[in-house]
């Protein structure tokens, strides 16, 4: 007795074997995606997620998201004021002092925003007005002298500062510590620290032209010749050299990259006023920082010992061209520009900042006994910075133990990885990086991949061939018999 299969049957039959074959042939397309490049639409690639946690700690991804606005507030001469216009050092030459494009208020739990080129600028974040401690979002001095025996604060005339004891994290004094101001310089102490950890010290750079054309502080790097990442350090926190912070963060692999580790270093220790735009801290448009942020740089930088030891040094040879020539030495002499170190007892290095639209800017550290103290000051006038960091200090060292806390220095987020230590060599440290495909699969040309495609669908087409010729073969033509 013969089987076969009804009128009614055969279309099914045929459905099947051609849901079979569809089914065959998706697999193979799935499978042999990857080699095309392609990534599954279901999966986040590997690369992507990079990306965009990049991305949330990039040059234009910071705090303003989360932005609480603050009342915008006029300020006299000395006293959070503006500076007067112009392009100071290499700055933007805005008549506003403070942070931010157009002066449009600063951070504060609640409050209304303000405008006016003669308020402070920019707006913190929400969550930075209370990191530290509920006080410290007050933008007044903040101090709580002991019942008795305390000696005043000294006055400082600078629109925000920070005085803090960095072993114990202690804040011992501030003045409107969560205020965004304009670093100038004193952004170079968070370049070095994002960066000192990631680059090799021993390796060498080729000055680019956009580093060799900062101005105006600068080593005075040549287009073309190499300088070593352990001098150009020296030269960004001893001379505040503008040329050698570009040169460094094009070290990493491009300008965009050190940047990029530059803000989430910010992030990593907590520093949300923060937002980095230029290496070197010269004024740019939405690049702010705060006293407390800078605090939190200065504590981290007394855990890198190679940053502590170019900040007490007093002068460096160094190399700036292979050969010298009449009027073009090879090698020249710097000096730095911390007075402190010869004048104040205990001084361990500090960075100077200036420009028009920021005032006199300034981060130091000192230690007495066991006892290390960080200062931060923003926004004074220029020449002032020093007097008013000694006068902290001094008051620091002698009151710390006996004030009332007025907020502490939060410790770094858990780092997920450690950087990977740069490697460069002179001929290719500088080249276009590789883009990541998004997998982690070994590259496999186009070719390839559309081959792979052609041999399952004829695959595919071949056993549809053969299960019709077996449908035949077994289904007769004429009526069902039995």
């Amino acid at each position: 007795m013969r089987l076969s299969l009804g009128s009614a049957q055969r279309p099914a039959a045929r459905h099947r074997l051609a849901g079979a074959a569809a089914a065959c042939l998706c697999a193979t397309v799935a499978a042999a995606a990857p080699l095309t490049g392609a990534a599954p639409a279901s999966a986040a690639p590997a690369g992507a997620a990079r990306t965009a946690a990049l991305a949330r700690t990039g040059t234009h991804a910071g705090p303003a998201t989360h932005a609480v606005p603050r009342p915008a507030h006029s300020a006299a001469p000395g006293q959070g004021g503006t500076g007067s216009a112009g392009s100071g050092s290499g700055g933007s030459g805005s008549s506003s002092s403070k942070s931010g494009d157009s002066g449009s208020g600063r951070s504060r739990s609640g409050g209304s925003s303000g405008s006016g080129s003669s308020g402070p600028a920019g707006s913190a974040s929400a969550r930075a007005a209370v990191i530290g401690g509920a006080q410290l979002a007050r933008r007044g001095v903040i101090v709580h002298y002991p019942a008795h025996g305390g000696i005043v604060l000294p006055k400082v005339k600078a629109s925000a500062y920070v005085v803090a004891d960095a072993g114990t994290g202690q804040v011992l004094a501030a003045k409107d510590p969560h205020g965004l101001y304009r670093p100038a310089s004193t952004l170079k102490v968070l370049t070095a620290i994002a960066l000192m950890p990631a680059l090799n010290p021993d390796a060498t750079v080729v000055a680019s032209g956009r580093a060799a054309n900062q101005i105006p502080s600068k080593a005075g790097l040549i287009q073309g010749d190499s300088y070593t990442v352990s001098a150009l350090f020296k030269a960004l926190l001893m001379i505040s050299a503008n040329d050698a912070a570009v040169a460094l963060a094009q070290a990493t692999g491009s300008y965009a990259k050190g940047m990029a580790l530059i803000n989430a270093e910010a992030h990593r220790l907590q520093a949300y006023d923060t937002v980095a735009v230029r290496p070197n801290g010269l004024d740019a448009p939405g690049q702010h920082v705060s006293a407390y942020d800078e605090a939190l740089f200065a504590r981290q930088a007394l855990a890198v010992p190679a940053f502590m030891h170019d900040e007490t040094l007093r002068s460096f040879h160094f190399q700036l061209r292979q050969h010298g020539r009449r009027h073009h030495p090879r090698w020249e002499t710097l000096w730095t520009q911390n007075s402190m170190l010869y004048t104040f007892r205990g001084d361990l290095g500090g960075k100077i900042g200036w420009t028009t639209p920021a005032g006199a800017t300034f981060i130091g550290w000192a230690r007495r006994g066991h006892t290390t103290l960080v200062v931060t000051i923003l926004h004074c006038e220029p020449l002032t910075e020093l007097t008013y960091a000694a006068r902290l200090l001094n008051w620091g060292f002698a009151m710390d133990g006996k004030v009332r806390p007025a907020g502490h220095l939060v410790s770094p987020l858990p780092a997920v990885a450690a950087h990977p230590r740069i490697t460069m060599s002179p001929a290719v440290h500088l080249k276009r990086p590789v883009l990541a495909t998004g997998t982690d699969l070994p590259a496999i040309s186009l070719a390839v991949g559309f081959a792979a495609l052609l041999l399952a669908v004829v695959t595919t087409t071949a056993l549809m061939i053969i299960g019709g010729r077996r449908r035949r073969a077994g289904n007769p033509s004429g009526p069902p018999g039995g």
